[in-house]
């Protein structure tokens, strides 16, 4: 079984926003819903998501490539590094994706590093009303440092 440790998120959040074809419109609402919030914060994106939220709302968003084309292994390889504190994830359940194995790539990394992820705009809701939202908290992370000194002494 693998350690753990604690560490602080920030309470300036690092925030992941994708939005599969479909879903784009929606994420687009809620961001602008939740704009006052969402500029405090460090923005990120898929590529098409983030032109986006640029061109459309004037927001201050680092974009990736696009999904399909390795944005979200992008972000799933930030979630493994503590570069992303959360993710926002508009994903469209009533659609087959070409690129699903990457999609449930970046959900399980956002599992084992215990970061918050909101799938639809209910869940998003609660995520940014929360009082956590905008505080540092402490949270626990696997202990990969720990795993490596045990399996080179080992």
């Amino acid at each position: 079984m693998i350690k753990r440790k604690k560490i602080i998120m920030p309470a300036r959040k690092r925030i992941a926003l994708i939005a599969h074809d479909n879903m784009k419109i929606g994420l687009l609402a809620w961001v602008k819903s939740h704009l006052d919030q969402l500029k405090q914060h460090e923005l990120f994106a898929t590529g098409t998501t983030g032109h986006l939220l640029k061109s459309q709302l004037g927001l201050d968003v680092q974009a990736m490539i696009s999904g399909p084309l390795g944005g979200d292994q992008h972000i799933g390889a930030m979630l493994t590094t503590q570069s992303i504190d959360m993710v926002i994830f508009f994903w469209d359940p009533f659609e087959a994706m070409p690129h699903d194995p990457d999609v449930k790539a970046l959900l399980r990394l956002a599992s084992v590093w215990n970061v918050p992820v909101a799938c639809n705009r209910t869940t998003a809701d609660f995520l940014i009303s929360s009082p956590l939202f905008s505080t540092a908290h402490s949270y626990e992370i696997p202990d990969y440092e720990s795993y490596l000194r045990e399996r080179t002494q080992a």
